[in-house]
């Protein structure tokens, strides 16, 4: 891995792989250019140097997907939304806020529970205090209950739940929903299906042995820190294994979670298919949930571009096989995902089609007249079956906010 000072960072420059900070922490993906706020993050985050195995180039290598959408001529969010008369509040109520729409219904209150009560597991954990398996037995059948009742709301949740607070927790249950999702479709059986939801629940347990001074630190780790940051795989193994009893299946998931498909991973280096698949699954799924989550010193990547990062690994970092899997059940475009059609429309993505990665079923939220629907009021389009309709580009909530505040 190449490390390059921050102040050497520039504005506009594009790198062939992409860039990290802090160890696996992603800064910016492959073919995306660096902006300032971006750098003023790291800055003022107090980050020294990012890493990355790519070089600086001129000009992003862009992938066929990329390539196929950036043919479309670009349209302004003025041109797609002419008049929007209820203003920003309106529209991040009523239409963009996921969790406000949500906050009534069944699934969305099941979804909070789950992270309410995992981060009543981790603060009892973290005060010493003894925790039944059969609490986490119990949020495990329960979790899996969800995925398999509301996959569609389930997914998109990850991507616009507001949760404040409980990151550990939050993080945890997003991790665990989307193993579940991989390995229902590698068609697991229910015994494997359940001890790799367990172990993604309680992969990063490990965390609550370092020190609040490394876990709570706003700038950058040093070597020494970094090191011991290393060591939660370890710490959450001894934790599964000797404080909550579960077998070694369930440990080796959470110790082997940051072991990477080309060796170069943490704590053993292992390698290929040496590494449990438990393991490979919550790789895949921690990582994007990583993407899509806020840090210290970015913002949330949207769940296209997040989707886009993942394509890009190349068989170094994941399990080519669980990759695939991972990408025929959420598809190039998420469900929650806000997409802008060719046509000007504004919709979400409600359903992906796993043999058509770029023509999921959508739900209009804004059509060309700027009328605005609520959540389940708006017109339902199979994107397979309307061939004139295509999607021009993914849309970040906030962007939509922000020009019409």
């Amino acid at each position: 891995m190449k490390k390059i000072d921050v102040k050497a960072l520039r504005p506009g420059m594009i790198f062939s792989a992409p860039v990290y900070v802090e160890g696996n922490n992603l800064f910016v993906p492959a073919g995306v250019a660096i902006q300032k706020k971006d750098i003023d993050n790291l800055i003022s985050g107090g980050y020294a140097a990012v890493t990355t195995e790519g070089d600086l180039i001129k000009a992003a290598a862009k992938p066929a997907v990329e390539e196929a959408l950036e043919k479309v001529p670009p349209i302004g969010i003025e041109d797609a939304v002419p008049d929007l008369s209820g203003g920003s509040k309106r529209i991040a109520g009523n239409v963009l806020s996921l969790a406000d729409v949500q906050e009534n219904k069944s699934a969305y209150r099941g979804y909070i529970d789950l992270i309410e009560q995992l981060d009543a597991v981790f603060s009892s954990i973290d005060s010493g205090i003894s925790v039944e398996p059969r609490i986490v037995d119990n949020l495990t059948g329960r979790l899996l209950q969800a995925v398999r009742e509301e996959p569609k709301h389930i997914i998109g949740f990850i991507l616009g739940g507001e949760v404040s607070g409980h990151m550990l927790a939050k993080n945890s249950v997003n991790t665990a929903i989307l193993s579940a999702l991989i390995s229902m479709e590698l068609e697991f059986t229910h015994n494997k299906v359940i001890q790799i939801i367990t172990g993604a629940l309680l992969h990063d347990v490990g965390m609550l042995r370092l020190p609040k001074e490394i876990t709570d630190k706003s700038g950058g780790l040093s070597d020494a820190e970094i090191q011991r940051m290393q060591a939660h795989p370890l710490y959450a193994y001894k934790i599964i294994t000797k404080e909550l009893l579960y077998p070694e299946d369930v440990g080796v998931i959470a110790l082997q979670h940051h072991e990477r498909w080309d060796g170069e991973g943490y704590p053993r280096r292992m390698s290929g298919e040496d590494i449990d698949i438990g393991a490979r699954i919550v790789s895949v799924a921690d990582a994007f949930e990583a993407m899509v989550s806020e840090k210290p010193y970015r913002n949330s990547i949207m769940g296209y571009q997040a989707m886009k990062n993942m394509l890009s690994d190349n068989f170094r970092r994941f399990d080519p096989d669980v990759l695939k899997a991972f990408i025929k059940t959420m598809g190039v475009y998420p469900i929650g995902s806000i997409i802008l059609l060719n046509n000007g429309v504004i919709a979400r993505v409600t359903e992906v089609q796993g043999d058509a990665p770029l023509r999921p079923r959508i739900r209009i939220l804004i059509d060309k007249s700027g009328k605005m629907f609520k959540q389940d009021e708006g017109e339902l389009i199979d994107l397979l079956t309307e061939k004139s309709l295509f999607i021009s580009r993914a849309m970040d909530p906030k962007e939509i906010v922000k020009e019409h505040a």
